[in-house]
């Protein structure tokens, strides 16, 4: 099966109520671990490359690593979307690299770290999903600053991520809001603020609803049930990840993340995409770093990879489970670019999301 974009798969989601995680990757390995996962599941999936990880792996090499995934597993529905996507320039040019969904950041000026003004997150955003829906590709948005609710501050990670202190009202989207940016933008999906944080680090005990506000996705569900929830910022950061890490050389202070109960719960608020990769790069690094220490004479790359692939695998087949996607990768429909770009010029997904612009397609810049 081909990519599809973001929301069909959605959608589909949203009418049998389960989410979806989407998945970061860097190199073969990472898309190997996912789709091998995809399948002991039957899970469609979406992978997701930041800037970071396109610059890392080089965008010619990803093309054609997804190229090789969808054409190996051809039962398995998958997305390919750019996280974070900083600017339209970004966005418009993993269109043309045949990513089939992009995020437009504007909670954030270009520079990755400035927070921007509510106006210029609408504009840049607007822009961006008359383009994309032109060509039939989504678009997630965000509203919110992504950041801890306990050091009022936000986070940093792969270049992307406010700086400095922020206020409640940053660290929380506003129901409202929301609502008028749906309105205004016609975005696919929306990653909203409610206290989590990229990275390792997201609270230093078990979270409570003061840290992370899960009633705050119910109320903006209620407001906008037709627009999908996004959560960044997921990663549940198991104990047993970290041990196996410290116990083979490594130094990671105690931390807790987001508890898998909570997500659950998230989900059946409206959640419909749960953003995971640090648990991922937790369990290949443990791996790598036990294979290393148990075998000092080890420098076949391959031994560690394998490894550390397989710890990955057993991580996102856990999360499909548990967030619902397993079992349902034969029952997601089928829509390829062109007929979303038709079903958004008609109106299939309201008036918002109609483009009223038009990208050529070309080669890359």
């Amino acid at each position: 099966m081909p990519l599809i974009p973001m929301r069909p798969l959605l959608d589909f989601a949203a009418a049998k109520n389960f989410g979806v995680c989407a998945l970061n990757v860097n190199n073969m390995e990472q898309i190997q671990a996912i789709m091998e996962a995809a399948r002991a599941t039957s899970s469609p999936v979406i992978i997701q490359a930041s800037r970071g990880a396109r610059k890392y792996t080089n965008d010619a090499f990803l093309e054609h690593l997804m190229k090789a995934a969808v054409e190996l597993y051809p039962e398995i529905p998958v997305v390919m979307h750019q996280d974070h996507g900083n600017s339209p320039e970004t966005c418009i040019s993993a269109i043309r690299r045949g990513f089939t969904s992009v995020m437009m950041d504007g909670s954030l000026e270009d520079d990755g770290k400035t927070p921007s003004s509510y106006e210029y997150n609408v504009a840049v955003t607007r822009y961006v999903v008359d383009i994309a829906h032109s060509v039939g590709v989504s678009v997630e948005g965000e509203l919110g600053v992504l950041g801890s609710l306990e050091r009022m501050s936000g986070d940093k990670e792969d270049g992307h991520g406010a700086e400095g202190k922020l206020t409640l009202k940053e660290l929380l989207t506003d129901p409202d809001q929301a609502v008028d940016f749906v309105q205004r933008t016609g975005v696919d999906a929306l990653a909203v603020a409610i206290g989590t944080s990229h990275g390792a680090y997201k609270f230093s005990k078990k979270p409570t609803g003061d840290v992370l506000v899960i009633e705050r996705i119910i109320e903006i569900h209620k407001r906008i049930p037709n627009c999908h929830i996004v959560m960044h910022g997921s990663s549940s950061v198991p104990k047993n990840l970290i041990d196996i890490i410290n116990q083979y050389g490594g130094k990671i202070p105690e931390t807790y993340g987001v508890p898998v109960e909570e997500i659950q719960r998230g989900i059946q608020a409206g959640v419909r995409k749960i953003n995971v990769d640090t648990d991922n790069r937790l369990a290949m690094t443990g791996a790598i770093r036990k294979v290393l220490t148990e075998n000092p004479a080890e420098f076949d790359l391959r031994e560690y990879m394998k490894a550390a692939r397989a710890a990955m695998q057993k991580v996102c087949e856990e999360r499909m489970r548990q967030f619902g996607q397993a079992g349902h990768a034969k029952e997601v429909p089928f829509v390829t670019l062109d007929q979303m770009a038709k079903d958004y010029i008609a109106g299939k997904f309201g008036e918002a999301a109609k483009p009223r612009s038009a990208l050529k397609i070309g080669n890359p810049k």
